[in-house]
């Protein structure tokens, strides 16, 4: 059923599904001609006729190749219950090829990040500069800062009411770029004979410097990652026939920049970038106003898209877990405030380090081109996983590898100017998300579990029924790491029956399965012992809410009054208000302990690791558990044992 619903999402197309794709979707591939070929013509530079054919071959092939063929017909086919993303792909394959594709999906989403930090800030001040028109001096960064501390500020209240206007603006939008683009082109529709390869070939060939230019070109597609990442929010359809519209705006846009050049070729370009200088002088404030709209949405489509992946992360144990916060109805819309203010932090720097546009392309492409690059290693995997034809698998390997490789190397020529900064940023990112998947993994692989026999069971249910022994809560609850329902923690059972002896009515022990599947909400209850012992497992989507207190107290509800538990009804029991009792959540808090004799590289590893964990959300705040219902207990973890040491005694 729930495959069916999801197919049906995806093929079902609406005039709001239309216009929603064209909002929260095409945002940043949509306000790319702002600045795209800005980073090819530079202020000073002599405008040649040979160069701008060449660059708009490039552009139009590139939007075809990228764009149309492997995003929008062959990526957007895998989809994870309706999502997408590179989590959500890397979800789809992981069991088939652990543990290695964690890293390439690890650098992906880093550098995706990474691209979060760069894009708002050039595509706002790409917008304001069109402003020096009136005045060349104008200082623009003031004015870029405002902006990006008001959208960074008003994250936490969702975009709901918001996203009600992105529609409508950015649909406003396209038609303005189509439409100046036409007037930009005046009859003149010889220039599309762009769409001949050969200016691109004789660009890349034959012009001084051509390869390099890929890195400017390349620019045209940004955005083109979150065609796949927001997939799950409007549905397949809608994406690709709202792209029909969209690349017509966007060819037309280009089209009648390359005109602009062709018109003024030997003439030196000034500091108004192509884009303005194609707009008439009667609705050039008009267009400013439009095109600061449009980036503020595009960088609004690419902060969400942001928390969407680290929620993603946090639920796959890559991301080190932060408080996250569902402040809308729309689905999958998520805030995390450490996120959003790192971002707003690292946004700022990048305007008050590069200050224009213009500098800030250096570091713009990079970050993408090795996100894309993962995406395509990744679908390659898919494909392999789906047993499509090997042959196809090496078709589509070979040419977009092969492409992207070549957008990469001319990519690495930015370094040098700025794209450095990017560099660092995903690497960083990287590192840590490492530090914190290998740290929950050695943790895991260090947990000892023991099999819940049944003379433990009888224990467990004697234990209940000792009225000697003061009653700890009605409900204890471990959280357990076991997905085995004959299995748990040793260091529950501990914790239970080593003094102080913990006595409760029913025994609980819950797994948490984060499934693969985004929105899966489910449980499953194996019975120990009637009334008394119970392992419960609640799988949730990686895109669900972990609301466990709310889930645990609703799933015991269920039972109580289905008569599927009954309760011995002690005294206080007359008084409740309710009839299911108290309950406490006991968590386990490891430590590395000071006993362990490791190797250097390992124990740095971990101790990177536990100082992650001071600064991600506790277990309690991740689980959405009620601070009165929760006991936490330290223990420490042990990975190779000190060898034993013998004290010599001395005497006085």
């Amino acid at each position: 059923m729930a495959s069916e619903n999801h197919t049906l999402f995806h093929k079902k197309v609406s005039g709001a599904g239309l216009l929603i794709a064209t909002g929260i979707v095409f945002g940043d591939i949509g306000t790319s001609p702002l600045y795209t070929f800005s980073a090819v013509f530079h202020e000073g530079e002599t405008i040649s006729a040979t160069k701008a054919l060449g660059v708009l071959s490039c552009v139009l092939w590139t939007l075809f190749l990228l764009t149309t063929v492997k995003y929008i017909l062959l990526v957007l086919r895998a989809d994870n219950r309706g999502e997408g993303g590179i989590f959500s792909l890397y979800a789809l394959v992981k069991r088939y090829f652990k543990p290695w594709l964690t890293i390439p999906a690890i650098i992906g989403a880093a550098f995706l990040i990474a691209d979060g930090i760069i894009t708002p800030p050039i595509s706002v001040a790409s917008a304001i500069e069109g402003l020096q028109k009136f005045d060349p001096e104008l200082n623009t960064v003031p004015w870029v800062i405002l902006i990006l501390v008001l959208l960074f500020s008003f994250q936490q209240m969702g975009t709901g009411k918001l996203g009600i206007v992105f529609g409508p603006v950015m649909f406003a939008w396209f038609a303005f770029i189509g439409i100046m683009g036409i007037l930009s082109i005046n009859g003149e529709w010889e220039i599309f004979r762009a769409l001949n390869p050969s200016y691109a070939l004789s660009l890349l060939r034959d012009y001084p410097g051509g390869f390099w230019l890929l890195g400017g070109i390349f620019l045209c597609s940004t955005g083109a990652e979150a065609l796949y990442s927001d997939m799950g929010h409007v549905g397949r359809n809608n994406i690709r026939w709202s792209w029909l519209f969209i690349k017509i705006c966007l060819v037309l846009s280009y089209a009648g920049q390359t005109s602009w050049l062709i018109a003024h070729q030997g003439e030196t370009l000034g500091n108004i970038s192509p884009f303005y200088s194609t707009i008439p002088s009667s609705i050039y404030v008009f267009a400013v106003i439009l095109a600061t709209l449009a980036t503020i949405i595009a960088s609004q489509a690419l902060i969400s898209g942001c928390f969407t992946l680290v929620n993603e992360g946090i639920r796959l144990d890559i991301w080190p877990r932060h408080k996250v916060i569902f402040p809308g109805t729309i689905k999958g819309q998520s805030y995390i405030p450490v996120v959003n203010w790192f971002l707003m932090i690292a946004c700022i720097g990048m305007v008050l380090y590069f200050e224009k546009s213009a500098n800030m392309e250096a570091a713009f492409g990079l970050s993408v081109t090795l996100t894309m690059f993962v995406t395509s290693f990744l679908f390659v995997s898919y494909l392999y996983v789906k047993r499509v034809n090997v042959l196809l698998i090496a078709a589509f390997g070979i040419l977009f590898l092969s492409i992207e490789t070549m957008f990469l190397v001319a990519n690495l020529d930015k370094i040098s100017h700025g794209g450095w900064i990017t560099l660092v940023i995903g690497f960083v990112l990287s590192a840590m998300m490492y530090i914190w998947h290998r740290g929950r993994k050695a943790q895991k692989l260090l947990t000892t579990y023991i099999p819940l026999r049944a003379d433990q069971v009888k224990m467990l249910r004697q234990l209940s029924k000792d009225e000697e022994i003061p009653k700890y809560a009605t409900h204890l609850i471990y959280l357990s790491k076991s997905d085995n329902d004959g299995f748990v923690e040793k260091k529950s059972m501990d914790s239970i029956f080593k003094p102080p002896v913990k006595r409760a009515d029913v025994y609980w022990f819950l797994h948490i399965n984060v499934t693969d599947e985004p929105f899966t909400l489910s449980y499953r209850l194996k019975t120990l012992a009637k009334d008394d012992v119970y392992h419960l497992t609640i799988d949730l989507g990686f895109r669900i809410e972990p609301r466990i207190d709310f889930l645990f107290r609703s799933i015991l509800e269920q039972l109580v009054s289905g008569g599927e538990l009954k309760l011995d009804e002690s005294p206080d029991f007359k008084y409740a208000l309710n009839k299911t009792g108290d309950y406490k959540f006991l968590l386990g808090d490891s430590y590395l302990s000071s006993e362990n004799e490791l190797p250097k590289l390992q124990y740095v590893l971990l101790r990177l690791y536990y100082n992650l964990k001071k600064i991600a959300v506790k277990e309690e705040d991740n689980f959405g558990l009620e601070t009165n219902n929760i006991l936490v207990e330290k223990y420490p973890l042990i990975v190779t044992q000190a060898p034993t040491i013998r004290l010599k005694r001395t005497y006085d």
